[in-house]
């Protein structure tokens, strides 16, 4: 959906914009929750400011950023370098040191992902040397800082007593915060931000969803794992989003190949792995 919209909107923009949408559906699940925000230790909700502003309007950005130049299954297939980078920051900074077993399920999980998302289809990308290399810089810094992030993060949880659901919201209040002063910097017209975008009520439509489902949901589901488990397992988990492609394929009448299949099934072993520690 971001590929979708990432056409009509420039990445930095629209990193923000559904940040604000994702922001608005936080605030009202808090309202709801009545969840309360701790604030006798200080570190953690400094530590999840951080982890916003590198993973969320630095990593988001460039992430969007890579798929306009190589698509989405290219800009994934970076994205596994994640979990391994995740799990040797985490051991290095918060002394997560996973077993032989569990580097075997990482191992399995992102060459199951990998080979999903190599899977051959019809290229329709500008493949020119400077465009690949560009989008690739900016594929790794998405991966490199979703690791530093999450890791952020992972620190946070361990050293305070805040939720998810808050850590979501002060994750993405302070990247938002970095986001506009990010647009504002080079003075553009308010029209010129504001007005295009929204002509079209499909772009409304999708960038909303995408931020209800891929923001919203997503960082808050994603808190939750790196509060409840080590980082590497967790960020290893969060990059099998490609996997569920299969089965909304074949539920829309799409041929799903042996390899993609195959792929899915050594994915599957591999978070079996991960489970199995417990």
């Amino acid at each position: 959906m971001y590929g979708i919209v990432g056409q009509r909107i420039p990445p930095l923009k629209l990193n923000f914009i559904k940040g604000i949408v994702a922001i608005a559906f936080l605030v009202l699940t808090i309202l709801f929750t009545r969840e309360s925000l701790p604030i006798s230790a200080p570190m953690p909700i400094l530590l999840l400011c951080l982890s916003g502003v590198i993973g969320i309007s630095w990593g988001d950005t460039a992430f969007l950023r890579a798929i306009n130049y190589l698509g989405a299954r290219r800009v994934l297939l970076i994205g596994t370098l994640s979990p391994a980078l995740t799990a040797i920051a985490a051991n290095i900074v918060l002394q997560e040191q996973l077993n032989i077993r569990a580097w075997c399920g990482i191992l399995l999980t992102i060459l199951g992902v990998a080979w999903v998302i190599t899977e051959r289809v019809p290229n329709t990308s500008n493949d020119s040397p400077k465009h690949l290399w560009v989008g690739v810089g900016f594929g790794l810094l998405a991966a490199i800082t979703n690791a530093i992030a999450t890791v952020i993060s992972r620190a946070a949880f361990t050293t305070g007593s805040v939720t998810p659901l808050w850590a979501a919201l002060l994750r993405l209040s302070a990247a938002e915060l970095i986001l506009l002063a990010w647009i504002l910097f080079p003075k553009r017209q308010p029209a010129e931000f504001l007005y295009p975008y929204w002509q079209s009520r499909r772009v409304v439509f999708v960038t909303c969803f995408a931020a209800f489902c891929g923001t919203y949901l997503g960082i808050w589901l994603q808190q939750t794992a790196i509060k409840l488990t080590a980082a590497g397992i967790a960020s290893t988990l969060l990059q099998t989003s490609p996997l569920f492609v299969i089965p909304i394929a074949v539920a829309m009448g799409e041929k799903v190949t042996w390899r993609a299949i195959a792929g899915v099934i050594m994915a599957i072993i591999g978070i079996g792995l991960l489970f199995y520690l417990k």
